[in-house]
């Protein structure tokens, strides 16, 4: 009973992860302004179960505080990104792209542990950019679903930062602190953009940013770590891998977004690699 629920906790998670896209298509904002809707009410909604537990910040923050800034900033570009290349294409093209952080990940982890590069990984490498090559129609800068791709592989190589730098603080301290800290820097980071331009929202503007702080990132980092408990990191790792198909299903229930057949094999060719990898990774 108690890995069936943390199987639900971490689908449930992983399919929130997907819905924040369709964010980038309801809200009339700047990808900055989204981002730093997201991380205030985030780093607020954290804080609150932070205290409510009693969770100390103390450690995290004597040991890594500049480690966490400098991810803070990483964490703002990599949704500023996401939710740029949501924007000028489409939530299927933003997930899609985004996906291939593994990829990066392969490249990073050995080159900051100075080691050899595995050939089966790059041989998954390759397949992934051959997936990506098939949801570009035309590698011209005046396509939208270029552009878009462009911003999504960037939002997945801060995310590969992310995940390298976060995966050793994990070791240490608790993933709900780390969260915290990076959200909180990364609100503190965007907030000045208010100096300069006044965003004129109203109160679906509002209830949305608070859904996608509150729900998609708070509550679903909340969720996800829940289910770890009962749910090997192999078998979570995978369930994550679903997160664009989540997206995709949803953009395509509430948004009314049909990708084309390419772009649906090159998503199926790059989710194929990312699971291999996840599996290599966690052998």
């Amino acid at each position: 009973m108690k890995l069936k629920r943390g199987l639900i906790e971490v689908h449930a998670a992983v399919a929130l992860f997907g819905l924040a896209g369709l964010f980038g298509k309801w809200l009339s904002l700047s990808p900055l302004f989204i981002v730093l809707g997201r991380v205030a009410f985030a780093s607020l909604a954290l804080g609150i179960v932070i205290a409510a537990t009693r969770l100390s910040l103390r450690g995290v923050l004597k040991e890594s505080a500049g480690l966490l800034a400098i991810l803070g900033a990483v964490l703002a570009a990599h949704w500023a990104a996401f939710f740029q290349s949501v924007q000028v294409s489409s939530v299927a093209v933003g997930l899609l792209s985004y996906a291939c952080f593994p990829v990066f990940t392969v490249f990073l982890e050995p080159l900051l542990n100075l080691e050899k590069l595995a050939g089966a990984n790059l041989a998954l490498a390759g397949m992934c950019l051959g997936g990506v090559f098939l949801i570009v129609p035309r590698f011209d800068l005046t396509d939208a679903v270029f552009r878009g791709v462009l911003w999504g592989l960037l939002s997945g190589f801060t995310f590969a930062v992310l995940a390298v730098f976060n995966r050793r603080l994990a070791q240490k301290h608790a993933a709900l602190a780390i969260a915290f800290a990076e959200d909180l820097t990364a609100a503190l980071l965007f907030a000045p953009i208010l100096i300069f331009q006044t965003p004129a929202l109203d109160g679906r503007s509002v209830l949305l940013l608070a859904a996608l702080g509150i729900v998609c990132t708070a509550g679903a980092h909340t969720l996800f770590i829940r289910g770890m408990r009962q749910v090997r990191a192999q078998a979570a790792s995978i369930i994550s891998s679903l997160e664009p198909v989540y997206g995709i299903v949803l953009a395509f229930w509430l948004l009314e977004e049909r990708p084309p057949a390419r772009m649906l094999l090159g998503g199926a060719i790059i989710l194929a690699a990312v699971i291999f990898i996840s599996l290599r990774e966690r052998s």
